[in-house]
């Protein structure tokens, strides 16, 4: 095409995009009512309200948003069925390509994906692709969650799936639907990995993660818990097995600490354990004797998603004061602005461009205090954000009683350790082929974090998709014996 075309193009898209309605906002609850329970934050749009934002679509012929989406939905396409008022239609397109649509649609982070390329948001606010995509998920719980699928028929061949988060579950769905035999192997007593354990009722029902799971047995896909691979089985014996081919999506779950004086004090907590102790051991409900401590003054410290996760859980679990502690300024920030936006509102207090120092435990070895020093911003680092650095005698003490820390996570060694001829990096995560997520040892693949270090659920799925495709050519080409 030519640059004069083009040109034409883009002046016609954005004549159209200046008559689109403005994008549509979506309800949430009041921060003083969501602040005392649990209950999911945003509302969801209902049906004329999504089909006025799909209205917004200019339904461009070289679809831009998709080239942002790492599982590849048909996103123009599924816009205009809702637009069309085809809801079934719509979903039915959307899990074509992603399994996990009602997840995606409150988690993905869409703003820095599909919709950053969306050509409206180019002069004003783009369509809101995420919230449609969470609209369609929830169209079908209400009205058709029972529909039968249809998958290829059976190959005879097996594979094995090692951890049930988003990447685990995508793979899964993607080679059920392929016509494999396929066995999940988690390590707790419940499936969904992160999306489990890791994000908060108010953020992600775990109602929805249950349904979706479903959906995914429903394709074929047979999950079994308490599984820990690398312990009660190891990947050479599930070959031996019988198993063709293996999938590695373990996460990295290890907690990182700060390693500085007091952090062995009582009611210091990794924010892993933070989490999981409220969200899949429900230590929020009262009926639930999971042990978990509550009011008083909390500190978190970190800067992304999982940061502000901790801190707004704190807030509903009645703490008197939240604190959230980042070496960086709020435009360094990696969480996602909307995450910011609801914590601030919800009342946690942000102590940016500061850094701790040590914990203070009082006579009992409970946190008592934490010392923190100021920050200034210097040049970037390898990150490409600023370099923090430590203003000189500018020392604090925040005194509390509950200490969070939410600064990332690493590789588990234990699965690792257990399977020779997997080559890993030095950090201890697994080398993979990035495209196909074929490891260096034969037959297994592996993808999300556990490959690339802490990321976003979607790009954990986009790995679990692209294995999936290769998964299945490895086991079609190799013969099976009858």
């Amino acid at each position: 095409m030519s640059a004069e075309r083009e040109d034409e193009l883009k002046e016609k898209e954005e004549r159209v995009a200046k008559k689109r309605p403005p994008r549509q906002t979506m309800p949430e609850q009041p921060p003083d009512i969501r602040i005392k329970n649990f209950n999911e934050v945003a509302l969801g749009f209902d049906e004329e309200t999504a089909v006025l934002e799909a209205s917004r679509c200019l339904a461009c012929k070289n679809k831009p948003c998709v080239e942002g989406c790492p599982v590849e939905i048909d996103i123009p396409g599924f816009t205009q069925r809702i637009r069309e008022r085809d809801f079934a239609g719509a979903i039915r397109l959307i899990k074509d390509a992603n399994a996990l649509p009602a997840i995606c649609g409150r988690v993905c982070p869409q703003e820095t994906q599909c919709e950053e390329l969306c050509i409206l948001g180019k002069k004003g606010e783009p369509v809101g692709i995420g919230r449609l995509e969470r609209f369609a998920a929830d169209w079908e719980a209400r009205h058709a969650p029972e529909k039968a699928i249809e998958t290829a028929p059976p190959t005879g061949r097996r594979a094995a799936v090692i951890g049930s988060g988003p990447g685990g579950l995508t793979v899964a769905a993607e080679l059920a639907k392929r016509g494999h035999q396929v066995t999940v192997f988690e390590a707790f007593h419940k499936p969904g990995g992160v999306l489990m354990y890791g994000i908060p009722e108010f953020r992600l029902p775990k109602e929805i993660v249950e349904r979706e799971i479903e959906y995914v047995r429903r394709l074929g896909a047979e999950i079994r818990t308490n599984v820990v691979v690398g312990r009660t089985v190891t990947i050479d014996e599930l070959f031996e097995q019988g198993y063709d081919a293996v999938f590695v999506g373990v996460g990295a779950g290890l907690p990182s600490f700060l390693n500085i004086p007091g952090e062995n004090a009582l009611y210091v907590y990794s924010a892993n354990e933070y989490l999981t102790r409220s969200n899949l051991m429900k230590a929020y409900l009262a009926e639930y004797d999971t042990p978990l401590a509550r009011s008083g003054r909390v500190v978190v410290v970190g800067g992304g998603n999982v940061a502000m996760d901790s801190a707004r859980t704190a807030v509903r679990l009645g703490a008197e004061e939240v604190r959230l502690v980042y070496r960086r300024s709020r435009t360094e920030m990696p969480a996602r602005a909307e995450e910011v936006h609801h914590a601030e509102e919800e009342g946690v207090i942000f102590e940016l461009l500061t850094n701790p120092v040590r914990i203070v435990p009082d006579e009992q070895k409970r946190v008592s205090a934490m010392v923190c020093i100021r920050m200034k911003l210097g040049e970037p680092d390898d990150s490409g954000r600023r370099r923090p650095i430590p203003i000189p005698g500018s020392e604090f003490e925040i005194p509390c009683d509950i200490v969070v820390i939410a600064i990332g996570n690493k590789a588990n060694p234990l699965l690792t350790k257990a399977t020779p001829g997997m080559d890993i990096t030095d950090r201890g995560y697994i080398i993979a082929d990035p495209e196909t997520g074929r490891t260096t040892k034969e037959g297994v693949y592996a993808g999300g974090d556990i490959v690339t270090g802490a990321a976003t659920v979607i790009l954990a799925m986009g790995a679990g998709l692209r294995a999936a495709r290769a998964m299945h050519e490895y086991m079609m080409a190799n013969d099976k014996p009858d």
